[in-house]
């Protein structure tokens, strides 16, 4: 990546941007040096809130620009003509359309600062935000690494291209071992946290199981939010089930392992139901967690040690973006969150916190399956086994699981395998949702070798049902389609009916439960 053309920095909450004088390969302004190094950006500074490096690289006006997001998308990933304005988290593409040449720039996983791009005609901006919750950060004449920029050449078509930026900004990672299909039932889109019990988790067992039919992988049963006492979400301890009802999670996960599936358990992290010492000075309700205080980080690694005890082999973790910030990825934008705050640790960005957290899940693990949800990315990747890379689908509208499940899964797919597996989040198979058309979503994710989950409400089961989510599952239990697949309209639709595979291009109707079932042409 070639060095920028110029570098602005912001030291205090205010708006204004300093203009920083070059000498050589370091720009200093208002007390602050950004060290340039074949990419890598170096920040040196008592006190600090972001810095900017800018390219003057004009491009086409016809050009389409791709970028990322924070944490989830949801059903907003898209190609689009130039927006000045539009903040794009942590990598971006443009395409010309003239050429067919595409080209970009990134950073690489794990960085040091929340990293986002505008791009406008007449060239691309980085974003370092290096604040503190949401306050400048007291780096106290530390020399913080904040990125590694990458530049992107063209490889041939768009998605070939942002096959090779994801593998390149995840090069220094620990190469990943040949991971195994992470496939089972999930009971949130039937119960929604409400009206179950040992025996429907048990029951949800022994379906996946059913309908994996003997194969040698052994599908996950998780069980999701509402396990334990105080409500849906409602934050930890989370030291035992719910009374009369999850008496004995220790057994529950025995009992699961007993029918031939591996347990899997739900947990908020950040969140507990009475507020105390270590809670988050943010926005909020005050029972967020703060997790730059290391007693925190113990109360996390005792929680995975804990469900680890109890026999369950997978994680899923959930809200801690949002118990951070108070917003989720759509609303972060480029403030993140509120001014005004910051967390107890002022020395470091939120970055580093955030990241140091999400290592203290990883290393407290160990060899539990670690899913993470409302995670972000580009800070998770190495760190969890599993992403939840787009927002809820659903059990009760089909049009969300449509917006958000084929987008996300057309959008982040160049993820899978190289940053983390992919999930797309579950497939319904519920009486108020059009099982035509969940079939259909079945049937690309299970293609695409990406994790996948079932929420079957067992009111909604049929010989019909059954015969898909079997092929289905044991598709996707063998690693889904060995050549893989792309989707082939994504520059024009935000949801792609068309997908290449082994086959040959296979035709999704997403709209109509009348529609032909997927078509090969």
């Amino acid at each position: 990546m070639r060095e920028p053309s110029a570098v602005f920095v912001q030291v205090g909450s205010a708006d204004a941007l300093t203009t920083a004088v070059r000498n050589g390969t370091t720009w200093s302004a208002a007390g602050v040096d950004v060290a340039w190094s074949d990419g890598t950006v170096d920040v040196t500074a008592a006190s600090v809130s972001r810095v900017a490096l800018r390219w003057a690289e004009a491009l086409p006006t016809e050009a389409l620009v791709l970028g990322d997001a924070w944490e989830r998308s949801y059903g907003d990933l898209q190609w689009r003509h130039l927006q000045p304005e539009r903040l794009l988290p942590w990598y971006f593409l443009t395409h010309d359309p003239r050429t067919g040449s595409t080209t970009g720039a990134g950073v690489d996983v794990q960085p040091n600062a929340f990293c986002a791009w505008t791009v406008d005609a007449d060239g691309f901006t980085l974003w370092l935000d290096l604040r503190n919750g949401g306050g400048p950060t007291q780096l106290n004449g530390r020399t913080l690494t904040a990125a590694i920029v990458r530049s992107f050449d063209d490889a041939g078509t768009p998605w070939q291209t942002l096959e090779a930026a994801v593998a390149t900004m995840s090069s220094r990672l620990p190469a990943r071992p040949e991971p195994a299909p992470v496939v089972g039932a999930n009971n949130w889109y039937y119960a929604y946290g409400q009206n179950f019990d040992e025996k429907a988790v048990l029951k949800d067992a022994a379906t996946i199981v059913e309908l994996a039919d003997g194969h040698p992988v052994k599908p996950f049963s998780v069980v999701d939010d509402g396990w334990y006492p105080g409500g849906i979400a409602s934050g930890g301890p989370w030291d035992l089930g719910k009374p009369g009802v999850f008496d004995d999670m220790a057994g529950t996960a025995a009992a699961i392992k007993e029918l031939g599936a591996r347990p899997g358990l739900w947990f908020r992290p950040l969140l507990v139901r009475e507020a105390g010492p270590w809670s988050r000075s943010g926005p909020g309700n005050g029972r967020a967690l703060d997790p730059s205080y290391p007693e925190i980080l113990d109360l996390v690694r005792e929680d995975l040690q804990r469900f680890k005890g109890w026999g369950f082999e997978l994680v899923k973790h959930d809200f801690s973006t949002y118990d951070v910030f108070g917003r989720f990825g759509p609303a972060m934008g480029s403030r993140l969150t509120d001014s005004g705050w910051q967390l107890h640790d002022p020395a470091r960005t939120t970055a580093e916190i955030v990241l140091a957290f999400y290592r203290e899940i990883r290393s407290a693990a160990d060899d539990v399956v670690l899913i993470g949800c409302n995670t972000v990315g580009h800070l998770a990747a190495g760190l969890v086994d599993v992403q939840r890379t787009g927002d809820d689908t659903s059990g009760r509208d089909w049009e969300r699981t449509r917006k958000m499940g084929v987008n996300t899964l057309a959008f982040r797919l160049p993820q899978h395998n190289r940053f983390f597996t992919v999930d797309a989040d579950c497939v319904p198979c519920t009486p108020e949702t059009p099982w035509e058309l969940n079939q259909r979503f079945l049937d690309l994710v299970a293609r695409s070798g990406t994790a996948l989950f079932v929420s079957v409400d067992p009111a909604a089961r049929t010989e019909q049902t059954d015969r898909a989510l079997s092929d289905g599952i044991r598709l996707a239990l063998s690693g889904g389609d060995a050549s893989g697949i792309e989707p082939v309209d994504w520059l024009v639709n935000t949801t792609p009916n068309a997908w290449r595979t082994g086959s040959g291009t296979v035709h999704y109707d997403w709209s109509r439960p009348w529609g032909a079932d997927p078509v090969s042409g």
